[in-house]
């Protein structure tokens, strides 16, 4: 692919999963790529695995280490570190900032150091692992919800603001996908994201192909463009479905 080969891609959260995938994708394609994990020997080991660079340590704060690594600039962001914090209002308090620290402010902070370099040359490629509970919403994950719609809301954010001036950004929202993060989910995982999960590489293709032809949104479950559209033109017909969902959640749980 043209618009990876000899480019320079950082991965945040590559030790494994979607992480993973998208890394190995990309070192496919030609590209030079920085494997990021705060789990350092996770982070080695993809990197290794594909002739990349490691850089392990907070999501947050990876991008002067990646340019120091690369020896240069970076062309492509891939802010895939996440949080998968479930529970509602009664969430601790440290849970809910954690959410809102990685899934968000992760992105922030890196679109601030790298969106100047990015304008100042006329090109760049921010893509943000999202997920559909970013464009729709998770049973039984309040933290996560909230967080990854303030994801999608950034990551379109930064589409409108500065597509004419060269920066190209997607936002990858998948259903349930084959990771340890959906392993985690328990009940309420079994329940709506595992009868259709697909495997991290389904999503590094999804990527590729809209990166091919320029779309913001990457969806490797077409479906949920459909659940998107119902909950925007009916959203109490939406709400009540999504509310027949919590309610098998709970019988399934014993709490009904």
């Amino acid at each position: 692919m043209a618009a990876v080969r000899d480019k320079t891609v950082v991965v945040t959260g590559a030790g494994g999963g979607i992480g993973a995938a998208l890394a190995r994708r990309f070192a496919a394609e030609g590209a030079r790529v920085v494997v990021n994990d705060l789990d350092e020997a996770k982070a080695q080991r993809t990197a290794d695995e594909i002739g990349a660079l490691a850089v392990a340590g907070d999501a947050s704060a990876v991008v002067p280490a990646a340019r120091e690594a690369l020896g240069g600039g970076i062309d492509i962001f891939c802010a895939n570190a996440g949080v998968g914090t479930g529970g509602g209002p009664d969430a601790p308090e440290e849970d809910w900032a954690l959410a809102w620290d990685v899934n968000v402010m992760a992105h922030v902070r890196a679109a601030r150091e790298l969106v100047p370099e990015w304008l100042e040359r006329g090109s760049g490629r921010f893509i943000s692992t999202v997920s559909a509970a970013g464009l729709l919403t998770m049973v039984a994950a309040a933290p996560y919800s909230v967080t990854k719609h303030g994801a999608y809301a950034f990551a379109e954010w930064l589409s409108l603001t500065y597509r004419h001036r060269g920066i190209d950004v997607h936002a990858i929202c998948p259903q349930g996908v084959r990771t340890d993060m959906l392993a985690a989910t328990g009940t309420a995982g079994d329940l709506v994201l595992t009868p259709t999960a697909v495997e991290p590489e389904d999503v590094a293709e999804a990527l590729f192909a809209a990166m091919a032809e320029g779309r913001f949104l990457v969806l490797p479950h077409p479906e949920v463009a459909d659940y998107y559209t119902a909950r925007a033109a009916e959203p109490d017909r939406w709400l009540g479905g999504m509310n027949h969902l919590q309610r098998k959640l709970e019988q399934a749980e014993g709490r009904s």
